[in-house]
């Protein structure tokens, strides 16, 4: 393939009110570095470096919308204590010339939080709450439509203080069996109300989400959704369901969709692909419950999914196909010819985050002549387990031991 395509990865694009640098967006995965769910310096460190590695968008996760929207303590949440902390993080990295997005969700009914200012989580319809059997908080709460209203005023206040936090872009999970996506999915959405039943209905939470952070944030400041193409589970959203709300999201008036997969509760590994770092995750487990539940469970609950270049392209290409808004591509991104592929196949964008937590320079690699790089992350995953230690999310491949690090 033409390094014309490379060129035109690393070339500057328009996003709404947005210029990025380039096409590349190291995706929202969970860095760990939020103790109490605070920000800390480590944290900006984090993405200055990624923005000085050459990423044209970074971005910033998980950002819950509520307390009662994180899945556990050592998430942030969107009030003006942290406000300081997100503008450090937006500042340091503007000055490498980056841009910066956030990731905003809510966890919805899968929650081990135990700061929780309700009785239990809320999700579309009451269920198991397997995350939290562990902490005492076994089962979830169906929301009732003041819970409705009240998520949706979250939603555009956590967006209007991100922007004032000088974040560029925002990213709306409505994906990986968070909130939106248990409103999306047949799975966990069991109502019998207008958010129940047909995927029109159960359309209805996320697009009211998409307009009260429009409404919140202005016309022209970038807003993309994560979406999922597959849940991974039977009887779940399948793509055919991703193409209608794609359809229904572009029809709405968001400005771009990044797609993946899989359901947290029920799917870990269909969103990532490769090793189960199991033994990596007891180890670094703090809840004795937790962790034997693993040792005994874990082989039979977390289905492992062998690794693939590109993984969720030929699915991603059945949306391409429908849609003309702008699409970023998530899924296996490993080298500079997987990123000509995706360029080449029409989508808009390449976001990464495993092959940018192994080489924070990779791009700047790429800038500089090497256009046959290959990324040597071996997708052991075991930088899931790295979250739940001091240092946050990183690549252990040459760490002899970080269980105390």
């Amino acid at each position: 393939m033409s390094d014309e395509l490379i060129s035109k990865l690393l070339s500057p694009v328009r996003l709404a009110g947005l210029t990025a640098r380039n096409r590349v967006i190291r995706a929202g995965a969970f860095e760990g570095l939020c103790p109490g769910g605070i920000p800390t310096d480590r944290l900006v460190e984090y993405h200055r470096q990624l923005a000085a590695g050459g990423v044209g968008i970074t971005t910033l996760a998980y950002c819950a919308v509520s307390n009662n929207g994180r899945t556990f303590e050592d998430q942030m949440y969107m009030h003006e204590e942290i406000l300081p902390g997100l503008r450090k993080i937006t500042a340091a990295v503007h000055a490498e010339g980056g841009a910066v997005a956030a990731q905003m969700g809510h966890c919805g009914y899968f929650s081990k939080n135990a700061e929780l200012t309700i009785p239990r989580p809320l999700g579309p319809t009451g269920r198991f709450n397997e995350l939290g059997v562990m902490r005492g908080i076994p089962f979830s709460g169906s929301m009732t439509k003041m819970d409705i209203g009240q998520t949706l005023r979250e939603f555009a206040e956590a967006a209007a203080l991100l922007k004032r936090a000088g974040f560029d872009a925002l990213e709306i999970h409505m994906g990986h069996g968070y909130l939106l996506s248990q409103f999306l999915s047949p799975l966990a959405n069991k109502r019998k109300d207008e958010y129940g039943g047909s995927l029109h209905n159960r359309l209805r939470m996320p697009v009211a989400v998409l307009h009260a952070v429009r409404e919140a944030v202005g016309e022209d400041f970038p807003i993309w959704a994560k979406i999922n193409l597959s849940d991974g589970v039977a009887g779940g959203i399948e793509v055919e369901d991703a193409v209608q709300v794609a359809q229904c999201l572009e029809s709405e008036g968001i400005d771009a969709l990044q797609m993946s997969g899989g359901f947290t509760s029920l799917s870990p590994m269909y969103l990532l692909r490769g090793e189960r770092p199991l033994q990596h995750m007891i180890g670094v487990e703090k809840n004795d419950f937790q962790k034997v539940a693993l040792r005994l469970f874990g082989s039979y609950i977390i289905k492992e999914y062998p690794f693939e270049e590109l993984f969720f392209l030929e699915q991603a290409k059945v949306v391409r196909d429908a849609v003309q808004l702008p699409l970023i591509y998530l899924g296996g991104v490993s080298s500079a010819e997987n990123m000509r592929t995706v360029m080449a196949e029409g989508f808009d964008f390449v976001a990464m985050a495993r092959a940018l937590i192994r080489d924070p320079e990779m791009i700047r690699r790429i800038e500089k002549g090497e256009c046959a790089y290959q990324t040597d992350c071996n997708y052991c995953n075991k930088c899931i387990a790295t979250l739940d230690t001091p240092s946050g999310t990183r690549c252990v491949r040459d760490e002899e031991d970080f269980y105390t690090s």
